[in-house]
């Protein structure tokens, strides 16, 4: 195949595992009637379950194996599962809180400010420099949480948390060096003991398994190939793109959150949100071309004025 047909493949394979992320908060909608930890713990054992019949069918499971075998010798890297295990786990409960208790528009700028997270990371921890048009990206989206906490009153935390827990938890999933595929199962394992107990506990002191129907049951356990799919799409898809193109198809997932919760769950969208989605937006258009020859050139010609005193 060439490679202009890989990439086509590859462009729609990543295209449609961010539909699907984005459109998610229309199934966890469907359960807002139940507990989100309720619903955490469902998604984390049906997940581990759908990865391992997964790894099964693709042959993987020795990989699998011998990661877990790595794991029980190796503290460090044993360590790091664990971690991002806890960072997944604290990202999907407040998503599926949020999206069950009416804040769908607030989980979309989590994502949008994902990337400059990742960044500021990258910055950080692993010592990576940003150019001028990088930096200019952070401090417009620094200006729109301002806006968003002393406009609107409120702390924007479930958008921080998202994209500070999914930007650790990359950043984790880097140092491990660990297929995506396998690492998920892992992680989910990890924390699926925990899960059984919690539910064990949950529905032994309370009416709750009795209220659930047989719907509720049907979406909790597809609650697996949910979170599955999308992610089995994007390794499909991201190893056959660039970087560049992975980057602007990412923010297919937060444009259809967000839609979605203006237009069907009818969330408010005030001037603050404006404000600060507009800085945001702003940011990430900067961002976006900040590795183009021409905001490159333009990076170059500031660089060398500011050198000469001009």
């Amino acid at each position: 195949m060439s490679q202009a047909n890989e990439e086509k493949i590859g462009i729609w394979y990543t295209a449609f595992s961010y539909l699907l992320w984005g459109i998610l908060p229309l199934y966890w909608k469907l359960l807002e009637s139940r507990p989100a930890m309720e619903i955490l713990a469902h998604r984390i054992i049906w997940s581990f379950f759908f990865m391992v019949v997964l790894l099964i069918v693709t042959r993987q499971i020795a990989s699998w194996r011998k990661q877990v075998s790595m794991m029980m010798k190796k503290p460090k890297l044993a360590g790091g599962i664990i971690a991002a295990a806890i960072l997944i786990s604290v990202n999907w409960f407040v998503y599926i809180w949020a999206v069950t208790h009416g804040h769908v528009v607030e989980t979309s700028l989590g994502y949008y400010i994902n990337p400059l997270v990742s960044v500021v990371l990258g910055v950080v921890v692993l010592k990576e420099r940003l150019n001028l048009w990088q930096w200019i990206s952070f401090i417009l989206a620094s200006i729109g949480v301002c806006v968003m906490t002393f406009q609107y009153g409120t702390f924007p935390w479930i958008a921080l948390t998202l994209a500070f827990s999914f930007g650790i938890y990359g950043l984790v999933k880097k140092l491990a060096s660990v297929d995506s595929a396998i690492g998920l199962t892992v992680e989910t394992m990890v924390v699926t003991p925990i899960s059984f107990i919690y539910l064990f506990i949950l529905y032994d002191h309370s009416s709750l398994l009795s209220t659930l129907t047989i719907w509720q049951l049907l979406l909790l356990i597809g609650a697996g190939p949910a979170t599955a799919v999308p992610l089995l799409y994007f390794a499909k898809g991201a190893r056959r793109i660039s970087l560049t193109m992975l980057g602007f198809l990412q923010y297919i997932a937060p444009t259809l959150t967000l839609l979605s919760g203006i237009f069907l769950f009818h969330e408010a969208f005030t001037k603050a949100h404006v404000y600060t989605f507009s800085c945001i937006w702003a940011a990430l258009v900067i961002f976006s071309f900040s590795k183009t020859k021409w905001m490159q050139g333009w990076h170059d010609k500031i660089i060398n004025r500011n050198s000469f005193g001009i």
